[in-house]
């Protein structure tokens, strides 16, 4: 009896321990994210009413997107399995550490990449699900293997990392209308700051494992901090395209402005200090950013 409770109670050790593994591999922290700025690209959507919220298709949008998503990390780590080692905060995960093979982990990637396209294009449009299985197309075959070849791989990853809100819109709407594509401006241009500030900060791991995401071939110099006041600078402006376009009114507007000109502040000590702690602070503002211009649009939303 004590022998069947010890070997039940290893399996449920065991499995515990897999469906961590699982985990690490689809990155449910880092996915959150991403489908956040898809649900609120579905909300801004012109035909979706905040008085008769869409509960059943919000959940929809957003299993499908963090399955999506999911694969697209997953097959990440698949690909860098062998650098990952290299890294402090990558050699723990399953395959570097040689928990998890690589059979399993395709299995895992196509299951969760096909499944979410499928939810995405089933309980709402074709153009959704084609449009989000394009972006995990780029940012696991595209985005991943050029990060170790040039520095050009910010630029490719930002497309896919600011399709989520386009996706909800077209999810919502059937059409890529301009509030879609103004969702995507904003997402693509916040992308470079923040993508830098967080290779400048782990600038020593990325160098172990072969990764080049820095814009300069010198690595830390101030070039890094003045491409992020440039990109962070076109936000600002970017900041006024909702209320143009009828999408949300004044107030939402200030926030975005307010929003922009802390990034750009941020960005700007970055590029006069050029130390770890100023590049740290163009992370955590870029952490701050995006969720208050998403959500201060979905609040003024006209």
């Amino acid at each position: 009896m004590l022998q069947e409770e010890s070997i039940r109670a290893k399996e449920q050790v065991m499995l515990l321990a897999r469906f961590k593994d699982y985990a690490q591999l689809l990155k449910p922290n880092l996915s959150f994210m991403v489908v956040f700025s898809s649900v609120i690209g579905y909300l801004m959507a012109p035909n979706i009413k905040f008085h008769q919220f869409p509960f059943k298709e919000v959940v929809l949008l957003f299993i499908g997107g963090i399955l999506v998503t999911g694969g697209a990390n997953t097959i990440n780590q698949i690909l860098e399995r062998y650098s990952d080692k290299f890294m402090k905060r990558t050699k723990n995960r399953p395959m570097p550490d040689g928990r998890m093979g690589v059979v399993e982990a395709w299995i895992v990637a196509v299951v969760a990449g096909v499944s979410g396209a499928f939810i995405l294009g089933y309980f709402f449009n074709p153009f959704a699900g084609i449009l989000s299985f394009i972006s995990l197309l780029l940012y696991a075959f595209a985005y991943t293997p050029m990060k170790k070849i040039h520095p050009i791989a910010v630029f490719i990853g930002a497309i896919p990392g600011a399709l989520p809100p386009l996706i909800g819109w077209v999810a919502a709407t059937s059409s890529f209308g301009v509030g879609g594509w103004v969702l995507f401006l904003i997402q693509f241009f916040w992308q470079f700051p923040h993508f830098w500030a967080i290779a400048w900060v782990g600038f020593d791991d990325y160098m172990a494992a072969g990764i080049r995401m820095l814009p300069s071939k010198e690595g830390k110099t101030r070039f890094t901090g003045m491409q992020c006041v440039f990109y962070s600078m076109v936000l600002i402006p970017m900041a006024l395209m909702p209320r143009f376009v009828g999408m949300t009114g004044d107030i939402g507007t200030g926030i975005c402005m307010a929003a922009g000109l802390l990034y750009l502040t941020a960005s700007m000590v970055f590029y006069r200090k050029n130390d770890f702690k100023s590049a740290k602070r163009v992370m955590f503002s870029s952490f701050i950013y995006l969720p208050t211009v998403l959500l201060a649009l979905l609040f003024d939303k006209i």
